[in-house]
């Protein structure tokens, strides 16, 4: 299923180093893309998403930021 979401460019650019980063330590099997990292986030967020407390973004983002560290 395909969903459209914008990044801003920190994001994406961070996104690219990490996965040809894994690309290169892995030893074969399927290609690690942007797209694999994203889809592993969104499950991240959607298991965290109940403890989610804030009134935007950024309060959304250190509420469940908190809960990692």
């Amino acid at each position: 299923m395909r969903k459209d979401t914008r990044l801003r460019e920190d994001q994406l650019a961070a996104l690219t180093v990490h996965a040809r980063r894994l690309n290169r330590a892995k030893t074969g099997g399927v290609r690690i893309t942007e797209n694999t990292l994203i889809r592993i986030g969104v499950d991240l967020l959607l298991d965290r998403v109940f403890n989610a407390i804030g009134d935007d973004e950024d309060e959304l983002r250190k509420s469940l930021l908190i809960e990692v560290h």
